[in-house]
């Protein structure tokens, strides 16, 4: 691998793909800024990108000595409607690729990218590899519940999954939960139309078949249904990319439909906005805890390496969250557990 002129020795922490943001490099810059002031113990940043363009932020902020800082320099950019084959193959300085080469040569311990998640998943699986015995990586989402948090996969990576790729989602799953949330033993779920034995498709009944194979070694609760979600049914919900896509931006948008519904409602009147002020520590509890700036990126499990997934759209604040995790999950380290669990997965799945 070339190595740019401009990266510094300081070498192992997340690797930040500086140009697939809609919002472009500054607005990712600006996270980076935010997560050096917030998180005293992250570790360092590479910002693969254009090299001159990257320096000159530096310079405008007067960090080009900070020693968690250092560029690396990539010529291309992967577009977000650019086919995820066709642009590994035509664009292999982009700075997607160039980070994921980052980690695969030990240089950094996590990628962060903001960029076209055909292209993230396809280069991410050839470039780390899955861990053996997982075919597919699977992305994980943590969504808010009635007591707490649970993990929702695949929120994108495999929309058309077989069975095996279901429970497989259910192992990796589990052990990001337990690592990340710290559940012991989290309770899985598999998303359906009912509860009743045999409800859903062909794909969600064999996979129901697998998955209670796998019950000496995970929690599973078996079929759940939409309104078991946010009840605290469940710490792990199981379903199919599309599905589970689908899902995630469906509650991102009613969240942020119910946020600005209230808002205008309270402000309707003055004595509807003299309520909405005495109840003002309800209502930011409310908007903290309904808000995807915390966990606004989500991982690809199940690979030899980690890799962070985050909107095109993400504003600095939701980047900064996102750095945070990138850095603390390569930190406590998940593959090693994955591996160990879909080792003993092998003998119970027929």
């Amino acid at each position: 691998m070339k190595e740019s002129p401009l990266v510094s020795p300081t070498y192992g922490g997340v690797a930040i793909d500086m140009m697939g943001s809609d919002l472009g490099p500054e607005e990712l810059f600006d996270g980076v800024r935010l997560a050096l002031k917030n998180f005293s113990d992250i570790t360092p940043f590479i910002l693969v990108g254009d090299g001159d363009l990257l320096s000159s932020l530096l310079s405008k902020y007067h960090l080009e000595q900070h020693p968690k800082l250092s560029v690396f320099h990539a010529s291309q950019v992967i577009e977000m409607d650019d086919k995820p084959i066709q642009s590994l193959k035509q664009k292999k300085d982009a700075s997607m690729i160039r980070a994921l080469e980052l980690i695969q040569a030990r240089a950094a311990s996590a990628v962060l990218s903001c960029g076209n998640t055909g292209s993230l998943m396809a280069g991410s699986t050839l470039k780390l590899r899955p861990i053996p015995g997982i075919e597919r990586p699977a992305m994980a989402s943590i969504i808010p519940s009635s007591e707490g948090y649970f993990i929702l996969a695949d929120v994108g990576a495999n929309p058309q999954s077989s069975p095996m790729h279901l429970a497989h989602n259910a192992l990796l799953a589990t052990v990001y939960c337990q690592k990340v949330l710290q559940i012991a033993s989290p309770r899985v779920g598999l998303l359906t139309i009912g509860t009743e034995e045999g409800k859903g498709n062909e794909l969600i009944q064999k996979a129901h078949e697998k998955l209670k194979q796998l019950s000496a070694i995970i929690h599973y609760v078996g079929l759940i249904e939409g309104f078991h979600l946010f009840s605290d049914h469940v710490d792990v919900v199981i379903c199919d990319g599309f599905t589970g896509n689908v899902l995630l931006k469906s509650m991102e948008s009613l969240a942020s439909y119910l946020k600005a519904f209230a808002k205008k409602e309270f402000l309707r009147n003055p004595l509807r906005a003299f309520g909405a002020l005495c109840s003002r520590g309800a209502f930011e509890a409310i908007k903290t805890k309904l808000s995807s700036e915390r966990y606004g990126a989500a991982p690809l499990l199940g690979l030899n390496g980690t890799v962070f997934k985050a909107h095109g759209s993400s504003n600095a604040k939701v980047i900064s969250y996102a750095i945070h995790m990138a850095s603390e999950v390569s930190r406590i380290g998940i593959q090693n557990d994955e591996a160990e669990l879909i080792c003993r997965a092998k003998a119970l799945l027929k």
